[in-house]
């Protein structure tokens, strides 16, 4: 009996961490439309607080949701999604874009996509005969984001005040799981301090510990990713800056 159960143990160790990374994200069935901006590409403007990073991420090919569940608080800003169109000009392998903003729709529009976006759901030469539906049935899916030759950096936004007030953001986020969670550790107290989502993907902390800070954020959010605290030893300097962003040398696929 007890070779038995330390079988099954086994296998449970050895098999189910598998079984978890094969797990597919659902696919949802929606509308879709796109924003006019004078380049196609994104919007410094938006709800997940991005600016200029949210204009240029994935060459522009950005999109934001609509819904309150899609946008869960600012929680999926920087997910990337694959979209497909279904009408007669629409190319099969669609396009991966990243949410950088929230808005509204008329209903049935899941998702606002920029120009340089939606062009790319066309097959070549029929990007201007897509435009002219302005809206078109599609499909998506959650996937993992990815940043060649990026790491994950963290950015002290520029409202930020010295000893007083720090408002932290995440960027080039690859993988597919959301921050959900994010705490600075106080080595006077040798306690962990719970920092505020304040709004989109803007983090903020009042009378923060003192520096050098070692930060750690939760990743949930994916049917195929496992839950866990993310720990980054001292990544932000004592002296630190607002405006500056300071780079964790770590990556997730």
């Amino acid at each position: 009996m007890g070779s038995i159960l330390k079988y099954a143990l086994f296998l449970v160790l050895v098999l189910l961490p598998a079984l978890i990374c094969c797990l597919e994200e659902p696919i949802f069935h929606s509308k879709a439309t796109y924003y006019y901006a004078t380049d196609g590409l994104g919007t410094p403007k938006g709800g997940c607080a991005y600016g200029e990073y949210g204009r240029t991420i994935n060459d522009g090919d950005v999109a934001l949701v609509t819904s309150s569940k899609l946008y869960k608080g600012g929680a999926s800003c920087g997910a990337c999604y694959k979209v497909r169109c279904k009408e007669a000009e629409c190319a099969a392998e669609g396009v991966v874009v990243v949410v950088t903003d929230y808005g509204v729709s008329d209903g049935d529009t899941d998702l606002i996509l920029s120009t340089h976006a939606f062009n790319k759901m066309a097959m070549p030469k029929y990007e201007k005969e897509l435009r002219d539906y302005g809206k078109v049935n599609i499909e998506y899916q959650r996937v993992a984001c990815q940043y060649p030759g990026k790491t994950l950096t963290i950015k002290v936004l520029d409202h930020s005040h010295f000893h007083s007030y720090l408002a932290l953001q995440f960027l080039y986020l690859a993988g597919n799981a959301d921050i959900t969670a994010v705490e600075l550790f106080e080595e006077d107290t040798l306690e962990w301090k719970r920092c505020r989502r304040a709004y989109g993907t803007v983090w903020d902390i009042a009378n923060p510990p003192k520096g050098p800070l070692t930060v750690r954020f939760f990743l949930d959010g994916s049917v195929n990713v496992r839950a866990r605290w993310v720990l980054v030893p001292k990544v932000i300097p004592t002296f630190w800056q607002a405006g500056v962003t300071y780079d964790t040398s770590i990556q997730f696929h």
